[in-house]
């Protein structure tokens, strides 16, 4: 297992649910939820810079049967954009299936409501798949998803 702290991101059209790993790579937690606009490369970024982190885990929402939908082309068009602002930080997309249905499953059996598991909602299915991430790390020794190859400029 990589020792360093990885970040989570679950993209939402409108919020970025952001998850954290400790520096030991061994346990993720929700962080904070950020507006999805034109600063959020930027600010995810300083948080990087923050946290001295490894990766970014990118969620990669695929379609149950396990192809890319429109929604997963979006995502990696946006996880190149984030790989071209922060390198040398890596950036890997990652399956995020039903990471949300987990996160609210358990906000529910916590007692949260639905109103206030609106605001952490994102946070949480973004740590539910960033431990998943650390876990296949851990017992295979590689890391999880695939690599994202930042794209600078036009190459026309």
């Amino acid at each position: 297992m990589r020792p360093g702290v990885r970040i989570g991101l679950d993209l939402g059209s409108v919020r970025i649910g952001v998850a954290a790993s400790d520096p030991s790579g061994s346990l993720a937690v929700a962080v904070e939820t950020l507006r999805r606009d034109a600063g959020a490369i930027d600010r995810i970024a300083g948080l990087l810079a923050e946290r001295e982190a490894l990766e970014v885990v990118v969620g990669l929402p695929r379609s149950l049967s396990g192809g890319d939908g429109p929604a997963a082309a979006a995502a990696r068009r946006w996880a190149e954009d984030l790989a071209a602002r922060v390198a040398p930080v890596g950036v890997r997309l990652v399956d995020e299936r039903l990471s949300t249905t987990a996160a609210t499953r358990g906000l529910r059996d916590a007692g949260v409501s639905s109103r206030k598991a609106r605001g952490v909602v994102d946070q949480m299915a973004a740590a539910v798949f960033l431990q998943t991430a650390l876990d296949v790390e851990r017992s295979t020794g590689a890391p999880p998803g695939e690599a994202v190859i930042p794209v600078v400029g036009d190459i026309s």
